[in-house]
C-alpha cells in the first residue's frame, strides 16, 4: 500500500510537469516558426506564430517581445506598444534585452507622434546601454523632430494672433465706415430735400406772378 501510495503521489506531480513540458515543446515551435517567418518578412504570418506561442504560455518574454516586433512592421503601432510595455517590467531579461525593449517603446511612441515620451524611452534605454549608436540616433531624430513641433507651434500662434489682430481692426474699420455713411446720410438727405424746397419754391414764384391780381389774396385754412 505504502509504494502504490508513492506510485500515486509520485504521478500527481509529475503529470503536471509533462504538460508543462510538452505546452513549453510547443510554444519553442511556435516562436521558432514565427522567428523564421519574421526574417521572410511574412509579418502577419509571424504575429500568428507568436500569438500561437503565448497561448501555450502568456509569460513567454520572447514571443511578447517578437509580437511587438512583428506588429511594428505592420505598422500596428498602438498594438506594438502594448507588447513592449509588457516586457519591460519582466526581470527575467537581461539588461541588453531591457535596453532593446525600451529602444522599440521609443520607436512605436515616435510613430504615433508621442515625441516627449519616445525621447524618454530612448533615454531610458541610453541609461542602461550608453553605447548603442541607434539608440543614440533616434533619440537626436526625436529631439529634432520636438524642436521642429515647437518652432511650428509658436508660428501657427503667432499667424492666429496676427490674423486675430486683423479681424479686430477690419471690424473697427467696418463699424467707423458705417458710423461715417450714418452720419452723412441725413446730411445728403437734407441737402436733398432743401434742393427740392428751393425748386418747388421757384415754381410757386412764378406760378403767382402769372395768375391775376384778384387771385393773389390770402385764404384760410379751415379746421
Amino acid at each position: 500500500m505504502k509504494v502504490s501510495y508513492k506510485i500515486l503521489v509520485l504521478m500527481a506531480i509529475l503529470l503536471p510537469l509533462n504538460v508543462l513540458s510538452a505546452w513549453a515543446q510547443e510554444e519553442y515551435s511556435y516562436t521558432k516558426k514565427g522567428n523564421k517567418q519574421y526574417k521572410k518578412e511574412q509579418y502577419t504570418e509571424a504575429e500568428i506564430s507568436y500569438r500561437r506561442a503565448l497561448e501555450k504560455n502568456q509569460q513567454s518574454a520572447e514571443a511578447t517581445y517578437n509580437l511587438g516586433n512583428a506588429l511594428f512592421r505592420q505598422e500596428k503601432y498602438p498594438e506594438a506598444l502594448e507588447q513592449y510595455q509588457q516586457v519591460i517590467p519582466n526581470e527575467k531579461i537581461s539588461k541588453k534585452q531591457l535596453a532593446s525593449a525600451l529602444h522599440n517603446t521609443g520607436n512605436a511612441l515616435l510613430m504615433q507622434q508621442k515625441i516627449p515620451e519616445s525621447i524618454e524611452a530612448y533615454k531610458n534605454s541610453l541609461r542602461i546601454n550608453p553605447k548603442d549608436d541607434e539608440t543614440r540616433y533616434n533619440l537626436a531624430l526625436a529631439q529634432y523632430l520636438l524642436k521642429q513641433q515647437e518652432e511650428q507651434e509658436n508660428q501657427d500662434n503667432q499667424e492666429d494672433k496676427q490674423e486675430q489682430q486683423e479681424e479686430q481692426q477690419k471690424e473697427q474699420d467696418d463699424s467707423q465706415q458705417q458710423e461715417e455713411q450714418q452720419e452723412s446720410m441725413p446730411k445728403d438727405r437734407a441737402e436733398q430735400l432743401l434742393d427740392a424746397l428751393m425748386q418747388d419754391e421757384d415754381e410757386t414764384m412764378e406760378k403767382a406772378q402769372k395768375m391775376p391780381p384778384q387771385s393773389k389774396r390770402a385764404v384760410e385754412k379751415n379746421w
